[in-house]
């Protein structure tokens, strides 16, 4: 048998074609007789269409036009509402929507034709803010409340302490933008794309395109990055270079470039949270009142999920004897928001991190204190009613966060720099020091029943040369998929990982193994791979008639009886036992298993400029059991850095509903003189819902970087942070605002 590989930095198996070049993304696949697609939009938020002119000037007889009245089904994306069209038809509810396609010979011809073609608007008015969407009955997509013991209880508490916390939208800026391939072949439509969930396209279009499933084949080419952005947009990108190479009667490629990638896709959602907590004296947590409100854009997407997980990590992983939370998500007029690392557990993260922060100061606590005495432990329950038993580890990652950031005496010493500096300069002026964390934890998988409903499949086939090819859906988008499913398959059969082969999904080989989201692809998908592996191996001996004790032997066998016929083994998710979730009371096991994380900012902020400089984080977690401890920290690395981009420096700028700042000069991302060192440490206690025992850990490390680095600024400035981005205009703003003796909270918009 050979040696693990879970738990070892096996390399990544796509490292070395990417390393020589030799990756195939959408751009470089071959572009004889390919034509190239453009799409026109609305510029206005909202209105109805009067006509779609062409300039007679330009000829139209090369090139190909597609609007809504060409769709051959039902003009619609279905996901979770069949709400959001391909192309508008009459109204328009968005800028940036689509309403025309071009296509092309040549990209320079296609960006000519959609020039040459203008939309006739009649302007209506539009809804651009979440509250006053709310307020004027605009549609809500998904409304949600959870209740646990008594939620006036508020009422009868020593101290009440109120916040609203504010929250932007986030470009995704994955490294390659949006891009698909479609051409239609006597078995029918073949889309080759840059995303993350081939099995959402293929039940998306059916009905659009009035095609039968098993005519829509979807291969993933190498994929440069996704976050979340390339989850459920791809679809809308799939019909739209479908439609165009059906009117063509060629292959047609639509490549966005960043500033439409960035104008027209989504984003994380925007919104509020607004918290009412009652304390005794002491410092104990007699009640939560949350109220969530996502701005979800124009049309639903994945808005109802994204509020699902925020709304329950709303209350974090503390005893709260009794909760309310409302969450709602609203429609307005701005492009869609959609899905994005985290899934709404940031934005609530965020709100509560901060808000206890306030509350440890009201009773006299530090924060640290604050957080221990009411942390959730063995015996205690979340607002859900579930019950972890001894799969909590908020108390143990508190604790070695602490240690391995000299927390208490870093703070210690930020307090007497910040003393001295304020004697030598006077009050706001030159730098500050300051400190915070953030203790959360992360629902792995979807949500109660989602795992059940997906009943993901995924399974092993044996090769003529012996090797082992894994067969699943999970894409590779820069996180390790491929890798890690190797490994597990790899234990599971007794082999070392060079026998597998692990490759990019196609849906006419790969089954549903569901899409590569929610923190689920390691542990559930790895789980059911390890399991096929054991049966695999069975199941090869049992036809043997013998064991087959080494690997050479095995692989030999593999390969007679792979050449005698098809040799796989498929195997379907089973839910653990015990499992029990109520959907429409939100009552119950809410996630199978969570990771548990506690984060570390210290950071420097100069008073003259407000710029914020993090000095270095520290960032522990418990994820069950490491799977490879390179690509694991890798993950927690890039996390933390996206967090401190949402954190600080992220600024979506909104004009009349359209992004005006959708370039990289001037949509700033963290870049390398931006990201301080990052000290990733895990805890390993495997848990026993996973064949592996591992949990999942990629959206994990975006929820803690913004409320560590919100609560380090107030250490260092004694403002409360309430908003962010906190830019280096809002600190400047909330320091001015101290000055005056007004209310100390960036809250106020540059």
């Amino acid at each position: 048998m050979a040696e693990r590989a879970i738990g070892t930095d096996v390399p990544r198996i796509e490292g070395i074609e990417k390393l020589t070049g030799e990756a195939v993304y959408v751009d470089d696949l071959p572009t004889e007789g390919v034509w190239f697609g453009a799409t026109v939009r609305s510029d206005v938020p909202r209105g109805r269409i009067a006509s779609i002119d062409r300039n007679p000037a330009f000829p139209w007889d090369e090139v190909v036009v597609v609007t809504a009245a060409d769709i051959p089904g039902r003009n619609v994306i279905p996901l979770l509402k069949e709400d959001q069209p391909a192309l508008a038809a009459r109204e328009i509810h968005h800028a940036e929507e689509p309403v025309a396609l071009v296509a092309a010979p040549s990209r320079e011809l296609a960006a000519r034709a959609a020039a040459a073609l203008t939309v006739q608007v009649e302007p209506l008015p539009a809804t651009l803010d979440a509250e006053a969407a709310l307020a004027a009955g605009a549609e809500v997509f998904k409304r949600i409340e959870i209740r646990k013991g008594d939620p006036d209880a508020a009422d009868r508490a020593d101290l009440i302490v109120e916040g609203t916390y504010r929250f932007g939208s986030q470009e995704h800026v994955y490294i390659e933008p949006q891009g698909m391939q479609a051409e239609w072949t006597e078995a029918g439509l073949v889309l080759r794309g840059s995303l993350q969930c081939p099995y959402y396209i293929v039940g998306s279009l059916g009905a659009l395109l009035d095609e039968p499933e098993d005519r829509i084949r979807v291969i993933q080419m190498a994929t440069g990055g996704g976050f979340g952005g390339k989850e459920e947009y791809p679809t809308l990108l799939a019909a739209h270079a479908a439609l165009l190479s059906r009117a063509a009667g060629h292959p047609v490629r639509i490549v966005y470039d960043r500033a439409e990638d960035m104008r027209a896709t989504t984003k994380r959602h925007p919104g509020r949270v607004t918290h009412r907590t009652g304390l005794t004296r002491d410092g104990r947590i007699v009640s939560m009142d949350v109220d969530v409100l996502l701005d979800a854009g124009a049309y639903c997407t994945l808005s109802p999920v994204v509020l699902s997980r925020g709304a329950l990590h709303a209350t974090g992983p503390y005893d709260v004897p009794n909760a309310r939370v409302l969450a709602r998500a609203v429609a307005t007029n701005f492009p869609p928001h959609g899905a994005f690392r985290g899934f709404g557990a940031p934005q609530t993260i965020f709100a509560l991190e901060t808000h206890l922060e306030e509350c440890a100061e009201r009773v006299g606590l530090s924060g640290v204190e604050f957080r221990r005495r009411n942390l959730l432990r063995p015996g205690g329950t979340l607002a859900t009613g579930q019950d972890l038993g001894q799969d909590i580890a908020a108390e143990a990652v508190l604790d070695r966060a602490l240690k391995e950031s000299g927390f208490e005496e870093r703070r210690a010493a930020f307090d007497a720099f910040n003393a001295q500096a304020a004697r030598r300069e006077g009050a706001f002026r030159f730098q500050r020091r300051g400190i915070g964390l953030a203790l959360f934890h992360h629902g792995a998988g979807f949500t109660g029943s989602g795992e059940v409903t997906l009943a993901s499949r995924a399974g092993l086939a044996g090769l003529p040369d012996g090797t082992v090819l894994v067969l699943s859906a999970q894409t590779e988008i820069g996180q390790g998929t491929r890798t890690v499913l190797a490994q597990a398959a790899a234990d599971g059969l007794g082999l070392p990982v060079d026998r597998i082969r692990s490759v990019d999904p196609d849906t006419a080989v790969a089954p549903n193994s569901g899409p590569t989201v929610a923190s689920r692809t390691s542990m559930v998908i790895g789980g059911l791979l390890l399991r096929a592996g054991q049966e695999f191996r069975a199941k090869v001996e049992a036809a043997a008639g013998r064991a087959l004790p080494t690997s050479d032997e095995f692989c030999a066998e593999i390969a007679r009886q792979a050449g005698e016929g098809p040799l796989e083994h498929i195997v379907q998710y089973q839910a653990p036992p015990g499992i029990h979730w109520d959907e429409e009371h939100y009552r119950g096991d809410a996630y199978a298993t969570y990771a548990w994380a506690c984060y570390v900012a210290a950071l420097e902020v100069d008073t003259l400029t407000g710029e914020t400089q993090v000095l270095d984080f520290t960032a522990v977690q418990e994820v069950g059991r490491v799977l490879n401890p390179v690509l694991a920290s890798g993950q927690i690395e890039g996390g933390v850095t996206q967090g401190i981009g949402w954190a600080l420096l992220e600024n979506v700028q909104w004009e009349k509903g359209r992004m005006r700042n959708a370039t990289m000069t001037d949509y700033i991302v963290p870049t390398f003189p931006d990201t301080p060192p990052i000290r990733v440490h895990f805890l390993e206690h495997p848990h026993d819902r996973a064949p592996h025992g591992a949990k999942g850990i990629g959206e994990l490390p975006m929820d803690g970087p913004a409320p560590a680095i919100a609560n380090a600024l107030r250490h260092a400035l004694g403002i409360h942070v309430r908003e962010i981005p906190a830019t280096a205009e809002r600190v400047l703003s909330a320091l001015e605002a101290g000055r005056a003796g007004s209310a100390p909270t960036p809250e106020s918009r540059p």
